[in-house]
């Protein structure tokens, strides 16, 4: 059973809470993009993950809170085993390789397959060509494993492709983003149909902890205390 939370806080605003996991082979850049996307923090030394580490990050998209409970799995072999441990109930993924090397892609399709096989398509799956940085100014668009991994990407349902540079802070909002809406899409298509609910579009508004803290600190002034 898929792990997400859905509730409606006491003013009437949705809320979710998603388990994601980061996979790929070991020094593709997954703790790097998840450091720099909860805490835009970079490292260039490159720091092995052992099993796993957890990151979590607030949002607010079109008035729906968000909860992203991010689990970064080790990516060397003799961890290989304890994949599942970690993305067991996952309601998103996302796929890490490094685009200089076809190896790491190769990887990603084993972890594809894997996922498939315990969580079906309820998984919203992320591919991610990481360390764009690496290769030549305007030459993402020719690089032959890049348009691999999108052709891959295209069979795998409930997938798309991203690009991405922890270094240069590049695509990496994007990517969560927009594996958030999907699974904030998935996730309430599974709840019941309110005849009276618009389905016009919304106009999307991201708002992180900060923000918010920022919002309620500007409210409480001028205000009465008694």
């Amino acid at each position: 059973m898929i792990s997400a939370e859905f509730a409606m806080s006491q003013r009437g605003v949705q809320t979710h809470q998603f388990k994601i996991v980061l996979l790929g082979e070991g020094c593709v850049g997954k703790t790097s993009l998840v450091l720099r996307y909860c805490e835009n923090k970079f490292n260039d030394a490159h720091q092995t993950t052992l099993q796993a580490s957890y990151l979590r990050k607030n949002l607010t998209i079109s008035g729906v809170r968000v909860t992203l409970n991010i689990w970064d799995t080790a990516g060397q072999e003799r961890f290989h085993a304890l994949g599942p441990i970690y993305y067991r109930d996952s309601n998103g993924a996302v796929l890490v390789y490094d685009v200089t090397d076809p190896d790491s892609l190769n990887k990603v399709k084993t972890w594809v397959k894997e996922l498939r096989k315990m969580l079906g398509n309820n998984v919203s799956i992320a591919i991610v060509g990481n360390k764009t940085d690496l290769l030549q100014e305007n030459a993402l668009h020719r690089c032959p494993l890049v348009a691999e991994a999108q052709e891959y990407t295209e069979g795998v349902g409930n997938a798309v492709h991203y690009t991405t540079s922890a270094k240069q802070n590049r695509g990496i909002d994007e990517l969560f983003l927009n594996l958030t809406q999907r699974m904030i899409e998935w996730q309430q298509s599974q709840q019941p149909k309110n005849p009276n609910q618009s389905t016009s579009a919304k106009t999307l508004r991201v708002v992180d902890d900060s923000e918010l803290n920022a919002d309620a600190e500007g409210q409480g002034q001028g205000k009465c205390s008694c």
